[in-house]
């Protein structure tokens, strides 16, 4: 189980695409969204309701999400971990510092240095004419537009080597 953070808002949608997707079956829970989707069922519910057969433990390979809902970070802390003992991969999405676990940050490598970062361990997402890492970690060879408009849509993205760098992630010791 690992979090995922990235400052760039398309990036925190995109980087745990790409790590769930380079772990083949996996889980990701969204701690960042808010937004209400009437009738899908939320982590929140499936800790107050129980959860479904379907739900505890992946039916198929690929991506499953799901959002966090109305719940504390205790409460999400559980619920992932009980969650990551029945799936291969869990990875939470995260929009700070406040998750108790491994939080693997990701920042773009825009021209111009434009993203602050401190210069711990990160994932660095190249982009073209963008700068050289300033710390230690993976590089991630740019997402193409496909990839991108293929996340955005809802669409697991195809195997590229943009997803299989992801997998080099999992086997990092993230603080």
């Amino acid at each position: 189980m690992l979090a995922v953070r990235a400052p760039d808002p398309v990036m925190s949608l995109l980087a745990p695409v790409g790590l769930a997707s380079s772990a083949g079956t996996a889980l990701i829970i969204d701690v960042v969204s808010r937004i209400s989707d009437r009738g899908v069922r939320t982590l929140s519910d499936i800790v107050t309701e129980g959860p479904k057969l379907e739900e505890i433990s992946p039916g198929r390979s690929g991506i499953a999400m799901i959002k966090a809902g109305h719940l504390g970070s205790s409460d999400v802390t559980q619920a992932a971990a009980m969650m990551a003992s029945r799936w291969p991969a869990v990875v939470i999405r995260v929009d700070s510092d406040q998750w108790p676990g491994p939080v693997v940050p990701v920042h773009v490598l825009y021209g111009g240095n434009v993203d602050t970062w401190d210069q711990g361990a990160a994932v660095w997402q190249t982009l073209t004419g963008g700068e050289r890492p300033p710390g230690p970690g993976p590089v991630i060879p740019r997402v193409t537009s496909r990839t991108v408009r293929h996340i955005l849509n809802g669409w697991t993205p195809r195997p590229s080597r943009w997803t299989r760098s992801w997998l080099k992630v999992w086997d990092i010791p993230w603080a």
